[in-house]
């Protein structure tokens, strides 16, 4: 019954030490460092004692975690420290989150006078990027808009990085939004957003921004094979989406197969073989690519063994065959090609 009425009292007495509004008495209490830790880690909140304390015991606030060696918290987190000197008295709160924050008070009893240390406890937050802008495609021009938002204590700072299909980064801006205005093809690839605080590792979400574009003639050479030899014409052309391509002779489309010739396509390149190169097999072809953005054209030359020490001046004018070396797509000007549908 005494343990009872003495647990009343004791709580009435803490009680009115730390309610909000009543200030200590000078020399009654001792402000201490405050105790910073990070989430997810324990906290030791430390209370320095002797051997007149009558009475001690832990608040949180208004709310009683421990008198003397009794529990009254109801959190499995807070633990009475097994000290190893008999003038500590320090509780442990394991796995700290962010609702433990704030002020802690050790309240002692000294003969009647009652005396107060306070702790107050800051804990720390890794940066969390909690919403980022999904993967996007837009046609080359457009203008594209990236968002991605971080919390974290302190405040997390946000970084972009543009990592090229190249390969290699390169920082881009600070911020939650990122704006691309009139974007262009080099501008595709994985964005980096990061998020950064200094409390541990930062955190990185991507973005991938697929830019369409219309298709570049990046390679397209004459080619020097003699009579009864396997000859090949390549076409290399950069697109998004990926391009399809058309062989023509003059203005007649080659289809695969057809008079000795295969066309033989993978990935942005097509070849044009033949297996017996005869006579009438040299002479002036041109290979389209095209996708859904437009399409562009290019003229190679199959030209006979007598030719080969011409072999770099033939099939084009000195300026579009430099052009076209240096990965430059011209069109045709002088063959015009009639469309698919228009064969048989």
């Amino acid at each position: 019954m005494c343990n009872s009425a003495c647990f009343i009292i004791l709580s009435w007495v803490f009680a009115v030490l730390v309610f909000p509004g009543v200030p200590a008495r000078s020399g009654d209490s001792a402000l201490k460092d405050n105790i910073t830790v990070r989430q997810g880690d324990s906290a030791v909140l430390k209370c320095s004692i002797d051997s007149k304390v009558s009475r001690v015991a832990w608040l949180n606030r208004t709310t009683i975690l421990f008198a003397g060696t009794e529990k009254w918290s109801l959190d499995p987190r807070v633990i009475l420290m097994e000290n190893s000197a008999i003038t500590e008295y320090s509780i442990q709160i394991q796995n700290v989150n962010i609702h433990d924050e704030g002020p802690y008070v050790c309240s002692i009893l000294t003969n009647k006078k009652p005396k107060s240390t306070k702790v107050h406890l800051i804990v720390q937050v890794p940066a969390k990027i909690t919403n980022i802008s999904k993967d996007v495609t837009v046609n080359e021009g457009s203008s594209v808009n990236l968002m991605c938002q971080a919390v974290g204590r302190p405040e997390a700072s946000i970084t972009w990085r543009h990592q090229s299909p190249r390969g290699g980064h390169k920082f881009v801006t600070e911020g939650e939004h990122l704006e691309l205005i009139s974007i262009t093809k080099e501008q595709s690839g994985i964005y980096e957003c990061i998020a950064s605080n200094d409390i541990s590792s930062s955190d990185i979400r991507r973005v991938q921004v697929t830019v369409n574009y219309p298709p570049f003639i990046s390679k397209a050479r004459s080619t020097g094979t003699p009579v009864g030899q396997r000859g090949v014409l390549q076409c290399e052309a950069s697109a998004v989406p990926r391009a399809d391509f058309e062989w023509y002779k003059e203005d007649r489309r080659l289809l695969n197969g057809i008079n000795g010739l295969k066309i033989e396509t993978q990935g942005k390149q097509s070849l044009l073989i033949f297996f017996n190169v005869s006579e009438e097999d040299y002479g002036n072809y041109t290979c389209v690519a095209m996708n859904a953005m437009g399409n562009t054209n290019a003229s190679i030359i199959l030209y006979g063994n007598e030719d080969a020490d011409l072999q770099e001046g033939v099939g084009l004018p000195a300026c579009e065959r430099s052009d076209l070396e240096e990965g430059v797509s011209r069109k045709s000007e002088i063959i015009p090609l009639p469309h698919a549908g228009d064969f048989i």
